[in-house]
């Protein structure tokens, strides 16, 4: 079996990977000296637009359309890009073991990785109604989405099954976004989750009663406070039924699954020292393995604005931490300092013709402010939330660009609130005066 020597080896090919490339160039990576090691098929690709512009009916995105680093406005890295730079993409190979201590990685060929530093970028695998030992989960056209096979195959699916009936199980981001997708493919989409409200990890109940109220009215069928306890399949082995735990029977030509995903650290445990559910990290992506880092969803980091420790699972945090261990790698190596890494949550959807931001921390009382009404034209609302006396967090539904900088400076400084009525009378405007 082959064995190979890096200087610098990733492993894992998804967003973090790509910019982590990126920063490597930047900083002046030598031909041969980095190997990203993946085992999709591709280079690397950002990866929401899989649940958004991947599955539309017409004018459908393609690669190689979505190679990083173009979902934050950069250059498009094509695999010729990796070949220019002397970057070696190792696609289609699954590392099956890793030995932090020899500092070597193997493959499920059986070839050997050697490295002298290593960045984790596994990301993270999404939890399956199969894993649950759910009856009849491993029907055909029970479908989950993370990678860009899970999307061909959902695409599939969608023209097998043209005009048909589907069920998304879970009431997340991925539900929310393929629900819209299903609706524009013309499906007859339901939504089944075990929570009161869609997206409770983020939204508030009158947050979430406009998205509930803004789906319905396209269409969507809305099941809340149950859960898929079984399906039935037809002579072919595909999903006919999915029952419900409250006794209802849904028919579904195809069920599409988002229930969470879990951080891809198996072929670490023991090793690294962890946490809250990921590998720990200092605020420059360093382990407690010397010259190991780890970056994106994985990592467990220091939050500096909150003074805790957070996993957060966002492309954004992708991009920022991968940059983040590149440039600690070099300053290293070349005797220098970068500052500690200082995130600001942020996430964002789009779905039908909405689109959200939300930035910092979901803690402390929340206000509700604008047109947040279902059946409005153009609903344009927002929401802050106060703990302490400081604003801490900030959604907006519909905004402008400049709009969300401002919500995001809000976050970002933390300004004195009053009270919940002169923010909510305030609204965007409290936003624009900081």
């Amino acid at each position: 079996m082959a064995e190979k020597s890096f200087k610098y080896v990733i492993i894992g090919g998804g967003v973090s990977a790509g910019y982590a490339a990126r920063e490597f160039a930047k900083q002046g990576v030598q031909p041969g000296e980095l190997a990203i090691i993946s085992k999709e098929a591709v280079a690397p690709y950002e990866r929401p637009a899989l649940s958004k512009a991947y599955l539309f009916p017409e004018g459908a995105a393609r690669l190689p359309g979505f190679h990083v680093c173009v979902g934050s406005g950069g250059e498009k890295l094509l695999p010729e890009w990796y070949t220019e730079k002397g970057i070696e993409l190792i696609l289609n190979t699954e590392i099956v073991k890793a030995d932090l201590a020899s500092k070597s990685l193997t493959s499920a060929a059986g070839d050997t990785y050697k490295y002298k530093i290593l960045i984790i970028a596994t990301g993270s695998t999404v939890l399956k109604l199969t894993d649950f030992k759910v009856e009849g989960a491993d029907a055909k056209n029970i479908l989950y989405l993370r990678e860009i096979d899970d999307a061909d195959k959902l695409v599939e699916a969608i023209k097998a099954k043209k005009n048909g009936k589907a069920v998304v199980v879970g009431g997340g981001y991925i539900g929310l976004e393929l629900s819209a997708v299903l609706k524009i493919n013309n499906f007859d989409v339901k939504m089944v989750y075990p929570e009161p409200w869609c997206m409770p990890r983020l939204f508030t109940a009158d947050i979430a009663a406009f998205y509930e109220g803004y789906y319905e009215k396209k269409g969507v069928g809305i099941i809340k406070g149950t859960v898929a306890s079984g399906f039935t399949k037809n002579d072919n082995g595909e999903v006919k039924e999915v029952k419900l735990k409250d006794g209802r029977v849904l028919e579904a030509d195809i069920v599409v699954v988002g229930v969470g995903a879990r951080p891809l650290t198996n072929l670490f445990k023991g090793q690294v020292e962890e946490d809250k559910g990921g590998i720990k990290t200092d605020a420059f992506f360093k382990t407690s393995v010397p010259d190991v880092y780890a970056v994106g969803d994985v990592a467990t980091f220091p939050m500096k604005m909150y003074g805790d420790i957070r996993r957060v699972e966002h492309v954004d945090h992708s991009r920022k931490s991968a940059e983040q261990a590149v440039k600690a790698i070099f300053a290293s190596e070349q005797g220098k300092e970068i500052e500690a890494y200082d995130y600001l949550p942020y996430f964002y959807s789009r779905s039908f013709d909405l689109s959200w931001q939300f930035y910092g921390d979901n803690v402390g009382d929340a206000v509700i402010f604008g047109d947040h009404d279902p059946a409005s034209a153009k609903a344009k609302f927002g929401s802050y939330w106060i703990k302490d006396g400081k604003v801490v967090g900030a959604f907006l539904e519909g905004g402008a660009p400049e709009e969300n900088q401002a919500i995001a400076k809000v976050a970002k400084t933390q300004p004195a609130a009053s009270s919940l009525d002169v923010l909510a009378k305030e609204g965007l405007g409290f936003a624009s005066k900081i």
